[in-house]
């Protein structure tokens, strides 16, 4: 099984929280390689057949596949598992992260030969739609931290992420950044952006690729979390990559208009609510110059996709602390990105397959299946403001 890369910063196990970790990454990669496929064989052969009956046509979307399969024994099971799963992840790192708290925090990665920044602000409140629970299952969520300085937050969704992607984000986590730019020099060769932002940039996992990408770029990373931020910055050193990382709400943030070239996500705009997502959107037009690009990369949109898969998706915002996550599946790209000045023309949206990162094909038909895929959402400001 392919290791996560071993930086300064990650957590270090012992031999049984190895094991522990090992057995939890499998345990998930079963459930979602043969586990899940019984529940598309009881829709199939049972569920499905029984509402032709019933109602002469097979379900019309995935909330009709939802209350047929709401009891189904193999379904019931599967879900537990899944839970059970998720809470083992976290749990399973928090027991080595635990016993080396103080160490994390002080780590040389954290203090000597430093490059970047890291800019916090203590007066800047979390979000309600990030504090109020905690993020699919994240003990404490993004924003828990236990004193001043505590990075545990960040180490739990670094070394948890990895697991709890079953090692797809690749050895060092970073697949979504280097997939996006990727995408943006194959799309948008003209562009060699100054000032690159990254908005709600967790650990950095998507920040550091850009640092080789577009060599010439000045980094900016923003977040509302400081452990995260503090581990982010902490990994990045250790990493041997320089961003200047800084507090800041993605919906309202500090810098002037037109201050990059270059304005990206990865995996944000599902964690926030749908006026959180407007404001964002409306942000990013403000933040770039004339002719500047934004990128975002999330979960694929329902539209087009199949809706069993839409209905198997729907799991995580029931049962795993993702409230918006259907919200954002159910969102018309260009409705929201044009709703934020953005000409419609200027408009990019559809899939991007989550193979190699040298084989990632982009298309902008939906109906070619999306749930193996990440959505691509993006604009280009334009160089003459439309009349």
């Amino acid at each position: 099984m392919q290791q996560q890369f071993a930086h300064a910063m990650l957590p270090k196990a012992n031999h049984d929280e190895r094991a522990r970790q090992a057995f939890v990454q499998s345990l998930k990669v079963h459930l979602a390689t043969k586990v899940v496929q019984g529940n598309r064989e009881t829709y199939e052969q049972r569920v499905r057949p029984a509402l032709e009956r019933e109602n002469g046509q097979a379900p019309a979307d995935r909330r009709a596949i939802a209350a047929a399969m709401a009891d189904e024994p193999f379904y019931r099971l599967w879900g537990s598992l899944q839970r059970c799963s998720q809470e083992m992840c976290w749990n399973a790192v928090l027991d080595s992260i635990e016993r080396q708290t103080d160490d994390l925090a002080t780590r040389p990665a954290m203090t000597e030969g430093t490059l970047g920044s890291l800019e916090l602000d203590p007066d800047l409140a979390m979000p309600r739609y990030l504090s109020a629970l905690d993020i699919h299952c994240m003990p404490g969520g993004y924003g828990g931290q236990a004193f001043d300085g505590d990075v545990t937050a960040g180490a739990l969704y670094d070394r948890g992420g990895y697991i709890y992607a079953m090692g797809g984000w690749e050895p060092d986590n970073g697949v979504m950044g280097r997939t996006v730019a990727g995408f943006i020099k194959q799309r948008f060769g003209d562009l060699a952006p100054a000032r690159i932002l990254d908005l709600g940039c967790g650990v950095g996992h998507g920040t550091l690729p850009y640092v080789d990408a577009f060599p010439d770029a000045e980094l900016h990373a923003i977040d509302v979390a400081q452990p995260m931020l503090r581990y982010a910055f902490g990994r990045a050193n250790a990493m041997g990559k320089a961003v200047h990382f800084r507090q800041a709400n993605a919906e309202a943030t500090p810098y002037p208009d037109g201050h990059f070239d270059l304005v990206v996500s990865h995996i944000l705009l599902h964690e926030t609510s749908a006026k959180a997502i407007r404001r964002i959107m409306a942000e990013c037009f403000r933040l770039l110059r004339p002719g500047g690009l934004m990128v975002h990369v999330d979960l694929s949109l329902y539209s087009g996709m199949d809706p069993f898969d839409a209905f198997m998706l729907d799991w995580d915002t029931r049962h795993n602390n993702e409230p918006f996550w259907s919200v954002f599946r159910m969102l018309d790209p260009t409705d929201l990105i044009t709703a934020a000045g953005f000409a419609a023309e200027d408009v990019t949206s559809g899939h991007i397959s989550r193979t190699a990162v040298a084989d990632h094909v982009f298309s902008d038909n939906r109906d070619s299946g999306g749930r193996k895929n990440w959505e691509i959402l993006g604009a280009r400001k334009q160089a003459t403001p439309t009349a």
